[in-house]
C-alpha cells in the first residue's frame, strides 16, 4: 500500500494490521472508547494501601507474564523509577512484558536494552526510543512485535479505545499519602505535571503509586486522586530534578541559532493573529527557548497579553507569565526545575490532562484554540514533511512528541531549524521517516530565510502579512539546493526488508515504518 504522503506500507506487520494514512481528518477512527473504570476493589475501606517494596506491590498487582505495563517520562533523563521497577520485576521472573510508557527515558545501569535481552520486556509502544535503545531497535535488537510509536496526542486515544490496553501502572510522585493521592509539584524532587499519566491513572488495571516523599492525609494539591490508585510504594529516591532538562530545555548563545529563533518570533509578530489574546507554545529545544524571550519582547512591545501558553513549561514562560504577558499557563509537563515549582504561584498556573491537552478524539482538546505553534526537527522535505525520529546516519535521535498534533491544531505552525547540521542537509528531498504531514505545516523558518507552504491552509494570509513586515521569504527548494551546494546530496540510509516500528499519525492511522538498518553500512 501507498499513503498520502506517499510512502509504502505492507498490509499488517505481526499482528499489527495497517490503517494507512489517507490525509489531514480524511478519515477517523470508528472505535468507541471503552469502560473507564477497573474492577473494584475487594478491600475499598482499608486503613492504608501501602505496600513494603516495589515486590510486593507487583505482586499484589497481579501482574504475570505477557501483560502491559506503562509509566509516565516527567522526570525524562532524572528519571529513577523505570530501572528500579524493572529490576524488580526481572528479579521476580516475569517475562514477555509490554513496555507503554508516555516516552521512553535514556536510563542506564541497568538499560531497557538489558531488559529486552533477558525476556522481561519482549514488546514496545511509545512516543519515542532515543538513546541506546532506539538504535538498538534499529540495529539488531529482536522484539517480538514492531514497536509501535505515537504522538502524544494519539496515545490517549489508543488507551481509551483498547488499542492499548495497560494492566499496571507505575506513576512515580513527588508526594504522595498512604491512599494514594499524589503530585509532582510538591517535594524535595519535584517533576511538576503528572498530565502524561492521569490517561493511565484512570485507564489502567491496576495504578501503583511511587513515591520518595510520603505526606500526612490529605496529600496537598491532589494531582491524581486516590480513588484511581490501588498500591503506594516508598523508594529513596525517585528521580533527579536538576536533569528534567537534560536533552531538552536548554539555552543557547549559538549565532546561527539565535537568528532562527528571532525570524520566527518576527514572523509571529508579524501575523495578523498576533494580537491581544493570541496563544502559543514554543517547546523546549534551544531555539524554542530563545524564540519565547523574543516573543516576550515582541509582547510587551505590543502592550498585549497572551491569553494561554500551552503544553511543557519552561522557566522563560513562566517569567512571561510573571511579567503580566501570559494570563493563563496550560501545563501537561514541566521542562525544568523552575517550572516543576511553578504552580504554587498562582491558580492560573494550571496542570491538564495530555488528552485534554492533545487528543483530537475528545469532544474538544486545547489545540483545537492554539494559534501559533513552533515545532523543531531533523529533516523537513521540499513537501514539508517533517522527521523528528531518525538521524541522517540512521540512528534514533528523538521521539514524536507532541509535533504532528501541534502542526494540525495550531492555525499557523512553524518548524525552526538550520540548513544544514555538521555535515548534514536539514532541508532535504525526502525525509527518511513522516512524521508530520506537509500540509499541516505552515512555514520551515531557517537562517537562510523563511518558507511559506503554499499548501498550508493559511498560506495566503502569511504571504501578506510577512511580506508587508518585510520578512526574507524564500522557497522550499532555495532552501534545500544550498543545504546540497554546502554538504552534497547525501547518500541513502541502505535498509532491510524488516519492519521494526510502526510510526502512527495522531489519528491512529499509519503515517510511516521504520525498516531496519543494515548495520554495515552506518558510520
Amino acid at each position: 500500500m501507498v499513503n498520502a504522503v506517499g510512502r509504502e506500507l505492507p498490509e499488517k506487520v505481526g499482528s499489527y494490521v495497517v490503517k494507512p494514512y489517507t490525509g489531514i481528518h480524511k478519515e477517523a477512527q470508528t472505535s468507541a472508547p471503552v469502560c473507564s473504570r477497573r474492577r473494584p476493589d475487594p478491600s475499598p475501606r482499608r486503613q492504608s494501601k501501602r505496600m513494603p517494596d516495589l515486590k510486593a506491590a507487583i505482586l499484589a498487582s497481579g501482574l504475570k507474564d505477557g501483560m502491559t505495563i506503562s509509566f509516565h517520562h516527567s522526570f525524562r533523563e532524572g528519571d529513577k523509577i523505570v530501572g528500579q521497577v524493572l529490576t524488580a520485576i526481572s528479579e521476580l521472573g516475569i517475562k514477555g512484558l509490554c513496555f507503554a510508557p508516555s516516552a521512553v527515558v535514556n536510563i542506564k545501569n541497568p538499560s531497557i536494552v538489558d531488559f529486552v535481552k533477558d525476556g522481561t520486556i519482549n514488546r514496545i509502544q511509545a512516543s519515542g526510543i532515543r538513546g541506546e535503545l532506539g538504535d538498538a531497535v534499529l540495529q539488531d535488537l529482536k522484539l517480538a512485535e514492531p514497536v509501535i510509536l505515537r504522538p502524544h496526542g494519539a496515545r490517549p486515544h489508543a488507551i481509551e479505545t483498547g488499542a492499548l490496553s495497560i494492566d499496571v501502572a507505575f506513576i512515580g510522585a513527588s508526594s504522595a499519602d498512604e491512599m494514594g493521592n499524589c503530585t509532582g509539584q510538591t517535594g524535595p524532587n519535584s517533576c511538576g505535571a503528572l498530565g502524561y499519566s492521569f490517561i493511565d491513572a484512570v485507564m489502567a488495571e491496576k495504578v501503583v503509586v511511587i513515591t520518595d516523599n510520603i505526606v500526612p492525609y490529605p496529600c496537598v494539591p491532589i494531582s491524581i486522586a486516590q480513588n484511581y490508585v490501588d498500591f503506594v510504594v516508598q523508594v529513596d529516591e525517585i528521580g533527579d530534578p536538576d536533569k528534567i532538562g537534560a536533552g531538552a530545555a536548554r539555552l543557547t548563545k549559538n549565532p546561527r541559532d539565535l537568528l532562527i529563533a528571532q525570524r520566527a518570533a518576527d514572523a509571529i509578530a508579524a501575523s495578523r493573529l498576533f494580537k491581544d489574546d493570541y496563544s502559543f507554545q514554543t517547546g523546549a529545544g534551544a531555539i524554542s527557548i530563545a524564540c519565547t524571550n523574543f516573543l516576550a519582547q515582541h509582547t510587551k512591545e505590543a502592550g498585549i497579553q497572551a491569553s494561554f501558553a500551552l503544553g511543557g513549561m519552561t522557566a522563560n514562560i513562566v517569567e512571561m507569565f510573571d511579567e503580566g504577558l501570559v494570563r493563563t499557563i496550560l501545563c501537561s509537563q514541566s521542562f525544568d526545575a523552575v517550572a516543576a515549582r511553578a504552580f504554587s504561584k498562582s491558580p492560573q498556573i494550571i496542570e491538564i490532562d495530555n488528552s485534554m491537552y492533545s487528543n483530537m478524539y475528545n469532544k474538544s482538546c486545547v489545540l483545537d484554540r492554539l494559534n501559533f505553534g513552533v515545532l523543531g526537527a531533523l529533516e523537513v522535505d521540499v513537501d514539508f514533511n517533517i522527521n523528528i525520529l531518525t538521524g541522517s546516519n540512521g540512528e534514533m535521535m528523538s521521539g514524536i512528541g507532541g509535533g504532528p498534533d501541534v502542526a494540525d491544531g495550531a492555525d499557523i505552525s512553524i518548524v525552526t531549524l538550520p540548513v544544514i547540521r555538521g555535515r548534514t542537509p536539514s532541508i532535504v528531498n525526502r525525509v527518511f521517516t513522516c512524521c508530520t504531514p506537509g500540509t499541516s505545516v505552515a512555514m520551515v523558518v531557517t537562517e537562510a530565510g523563511i518558507a511559506l507552504n503554499p499548501a498550508h491552509k493559511n498560506y495566503q494570509m502569511l504571504k501578506e502579512d510577512l511580506s508587508a513586515a518585510g520578512l526574507k521569504l524564500v522557497t522550499i527548494e532555495y532552501l534545500r539546493d544550498l543545504a546540497y551546494s554546502l554538504t552534497g546530496i547525501p547518500k541513502p540510509i541502505e535498509t532491510t526488508d524488516e519492519v521494526v516500528c510502526i510510526v502512527e499519525y495522531r489519528d491512529g492511522t499509519v503515517i510511516d515504518v521504520i525498516r531496519r538498518i543494515k548495520t554495515d553500512k552506518i558510520e
